[in-house]
């Protein structure tokens, strides 16, 4: 259901209210379970006193808990998921492939590839990991470009170029980690496992600008995107230009997920999740397509605020949900993760697509 929009200054836009009502809905969750995860932990604060806190009429105790301890994780953990729910969408909507995720294109595996390397070769700090993840996925997407590309970058040879890079990858930081001293090993397998634990500002103010420049980007190009859907001549002849937009949104994507992979680790399967869930939430049942498949066109916003929901949700769950045990939150994302994928495949199977 969409409605038209007159603005007094003559501009006219379509406004779409499903999907308005679900974002709504989304950051209504977000914030929720972000509340109820700041008051989680071994000094326990009830949520009203959370909200009392970040108003600023909170005790001195409370303002350390709150704002100096937990607020960052929540943070982070928010902007996490809504880069790693945008980035999946656009490169869902790039390869025309439900599929077509950075966690099967070989993007994560490649910000661990170079946190790795920093890790076994140089046994860098927390900063030099840290970057050595944002370099390795930035250096992984030029790689997967470079090699897609003939006469453009179309979506199935996007798709199959990533899987072949991702196993090499894989590969490569298998012999890193046989490399690897003890310490090195766990310090590794722990960053690999995917976790928000010990986070603070220092990861919160980087994520925060480049969500801040990227997602305007991508929501100015998201109109070239949709007209993308039809078909690269449909989009040229209405004026898209084809292979800019697929460009700029394919370097929006990468340096989402890389960025985001640097400051949590490679939380799995968010990014093939969230864009799913969100078009499903978001259309209604009549504009699906053949056999029940979803209507075809991106979802961005209600993506990015479901990537954030999920993974903050997530963490709750991994903090609460298995009593003394607390595990990383890419445990729990790993095994939602791969009951959606099972779903996807058996969905694109039913469809015929597969």
């Amino acid at each position: 259901m969409s409605r038209a929009v007159r603005t007094p200054g003559g501009l006219s836009l379509r406004l779409d209210v499903r999907a308005l009502i679900v974002v709504v809905l989304l950051l209504l969750a977000a914030g929720t379970a972000g509340v109820a995860l700041i008051g989680t932990g071994d000094a326990r604060i009830p949520a009203g006193d959370v909200l009392r806190t970040l108003a600023g009429d909170g005790t001195a105790y409370q303002d350390f808990i709150v704002k100096e301890l937990r607020l960052p994780r929540v943070l982070v953990g928010l902007l996490v998921g809504a880069s790693l729910g945008l980035g999946g969408a656009l490169f869902q909507a790039l390869s025309r492939n439900p599929l077509g995720s950075p966690d099967v294109l070989g993007l994560s595996q490649g910000s661990t590839a170079g946190a790795l390397v920093v890790i076994v070769l140089m046994s860098g700090s927390a900063a030099q990991v840290t970057a050595g993840a944002l370099a390795g996925g930035l250096v992984t997407g030029c790689a997967i470009y470079l090699l897609a590309w003939k006469r453009g970058v179309h979506g199935y040879r996007l798709v199959l170029v990533g899987i072949g890079v991702s196993a090499i990858v894989t590969a490569v930081n298998g012999y890193l980690l046989t490399e690897a001293d003890l310490v090195d090993a766990t310090r590794a397998v722990v960053w690999m496992t995917g976790s928000l634990d010990g986070r603070d500002w220092e990861q919160v103010w980087p994520l925060l600008w480049l969500c801040a420049v990227l997602v305007p980007l991508v929501l100015v190009n998201a109109r070239g995107l949709r007209m993308m859907e039809m078909g690269d001549d449909v989009a040229n002849a209405l004026g898209v230009r084809v292979q800019r937009v697929r460009l700029v949104l394919t370097v929006c994507a990468v340096l989402l997920t890389a960025a985001a992979t640097a400051a949590a680790g490679p939380v799995s399967f968010v990014a093939l999740t969230a864009p799913q869930l969100a078009r499903r939430l978001t259309l209604p049942r009549f504009a699906k397509g053949a056999r029940g498949a979803p209507a075809p066109g991106p979802c961005l916003l209600p993506s990015l605020c479901t990537g954030a929901a999920l993974l903050v949700t997530a963490d709750w769950a991994a903090q609460r949900a298995f009593g003394a045990d607390r595990l990383p939150v890419g445990v729990v994302t790993g095994v939602l993760g791969g009951c959606c994928l099972l779903w996807l495949l058996v969905a694109e199977r039913r469809a015929g697509r597969i």
